[in-house]
């Protein structure tokens, strides 16, 4: 997932702005589905709560994490496999989820969010009575 980004470069004295796409890394994700709800554990290595995002607007859950890749001083990467310390990810909720109950930890570098189902969809017993 892509979307642009403004970049300002000094290059001989002279200051350039140039839009460069911004690139995301896309988490992986379980989902668990029981009686009582939804649960999802989203990988997100290197990212600390306060880097932390969680955002629901009507029935989309997005979820979004920055690393710090802090390299020694004066040194440069010659090569890196990861180029992207941004994590985002989205999901669209089902009206039956209770989103204003959400319940979110972070550790160990995995996010764990469990969404309640409301309490007119969770299965109910039926209790029968002999006449």
């Amino acid at each position: 997932m892509s979307e642009t980004k403004e970049v300002t470069t000094k290059k001989s004295g002279e200051v350039q702005t140039k839009k460069q796409p911004e690139v995301f890394l896309r988490p992986l994700v379980d989902v668990y589905e029981n009686e009582t709800g939804l649960t999802l554990k989203a990988d997100l290595p290197g990212v600390s709560n306060d880097k932390l995002n969680i955002h629901v607007d009507k029935d989309t859950l997005l979820i979004e994490g920055e690393v710090n890749i802090s390299m020694p001083e004066n040194l440069e990467a010659s090569y890196a496999d990861v180029r992207a310390t941004h994590y985002r990810r989205s999901f669209t909720l089902s009206p039956e989820l209770e989103t204003e109950k959400i319940d979110a930890s972070l550790k160990d570098g995995v996010l764990s969010l469990h969404i309640p189902k409301r309490e007119q969809f969770k299965p109910r017993k039926i209790e029968v009575r002999t006449a």
